[in-house]
């Protein structure tokens, strides 16, 4: 199949699986165009299958804020005629469904029929698409897909009950790469960051307010008094000046680094004994999958779709948003007590394996396979797919 992939091209989880995807779909011998403002950050490996289309979006004195929808709509129109592409996947519903929509009408035009698939992740739709200015569009955009999927159940019924949403929503969750976070660990790296021994916590994130960061200095804070260790924040954001005044504050701040923005994730969890993620909402936590795939528990709250892949003691804990005290207690139960803790370890990297990516990319393939014409198929055949 010749498939165009619409995705944000940065760290979020939602960039993160589209590219992931187009990767995994390119391996299978899929054409996959990628098609955005800038390439995105996990693209980075060369595969005569994957294509990258950059959306340019022309500045006028006209314009105080430049049509970026009006210019990626006719990016995929671009790509769409000049490259036969058989569908779109849009990831994000703002603004790429919508753009999607314009754009299908536009080839319609030209005798071609191209079906969207839009893939919602959550701030989408749980935080941006509420906006009274948005929602009208999203709720039109979404219903005007030809396949709505959600990476989690509980983003499913989060949209159903936030939007007059008139078709099915099928349910593919996120997935990683086990192999790729199945790294031993690199001793002299470790001993860099833990030099006696002490344990290590990890948080990744993009440091916004829904990911309460500084709940995760609180953790380690309490944790600190009671067990040597060491914290590691991965990810930048508005959020990190007020975790490192409130570190200082703590007498912590010796303790923690802070990495900024890391693409080689798998190094850095491979030396790592505990993630923490305390946030607001999560509509997956593809951040914590990855952790688990590393042989990582973890503590995270109890919002949104978490609970669906940290699966309350067995591969960490949960508890309700805000409550630090009752995560810390169950981070130092956790690491100071290491039969318990590896024992956790392998219970969480053994519930990463059912979202290995080779489970979770044939959905995909099957949900294409819908709206893949009989042309498509005699295509494919023909050059040996």
């Amino acid at each position: 199949m010749r498939i165009g992939i619409v995705c944000y091209p940065t760290f979020g989880g939602s960039g993160v699986l589209a590219t992931e995807l187009g990767k995994a779909l390119a391996d299978k011998g899929h054409h996959v165009h990628f098609i955005t403002y800038q390439q995105p950050v996990r693209l980075n490996v060369f595969n005569t299958n994957i294509f990258y289309h950059e959306v340019h979006v022309p500045t006028y004195p006209l314009f105080d804020y430049p049509p970026y929808e009006v210019a990626l709509a006719s990016s995929m129109v671009d790509v769409i005629m000049n490259h036969d592409l058989d569908l779109l996947h849009v990831h994000y519903a703002i603004p790429h469904a919508s753009a999607a929509f314009m754009a299908k009408q536009i080839v319609r035009k030209s005798g071609r029929d191209i079906p969207v698939i839009t893939t919602l992740h959550g701030t989408d739709i749980t935080l941006v698409g509420r906006d009274k200015t948005y929602e009208p569009v999203v709720t039109f955009s979404i219903n005007e897909s030809d396949a709505i999927t959600a990476v989690s159940q509980n983003l499913r019924q989060e949209t159903y009950s936030s939007f007059t949403i008139t078709k099915e929503i099928d349910v593919i969750y996120n997935f990683v790469d086990v192999s790729r976070f199945s790294k031993k660990p690199i001793d002299a790296f470790r001993k860099v960051i833990s030099p006696h021994g002490e344990k290590v916590l990890v948080h990744a994130s993009n440091f916004r307010k829904i990911k309460r960061v500084e709940d995760v200095i609180k953790i380690f804070a309490a944790v600190r008094k009671q067990i040597p260790a060491k914290l590691l924040m991965i990810g930048d954001g508005p959020e990190r000046p007020g975790c490192e005044t409130l570190a200082r504050r703590l007498k912590v701040h010796d303790d923690i680094r802070f990495l900024g923005k890391q693409e080689q994730m798998e190094e850095i969890f491979a030396v790592s004994d505990l993630f923490l993620l305390p946030s607001e909402y999560e509509s997956f936590g593809l951040a914590a999958l990855e952790a688990m795939a590393a042989h990582m528990p973890v503590i995270s709250s109890n919002a949104g779709g978490l609970p669906e892949i940290n699966i309350d003691g067995v591969t960490g804990y949960l508890a309700d948003v805000g409550d630090t005290a009752t995560m810390s207690k169950y981070a130092i139960k956790l690491l100071s007590d290491d039969e318990l803790l590896n024992t956790f370890k392998q219970q969480a990297f053994d519930n990463a394996c059912k979202y290995d990516i080779h489970n979770i990319v044939p959905q995909y393939e099957e949900l294409y396979s819908r709206f893949c014409t009989m042309e498509c198929s005699k295509a494919e055949d023909e050059e040996g797919y």
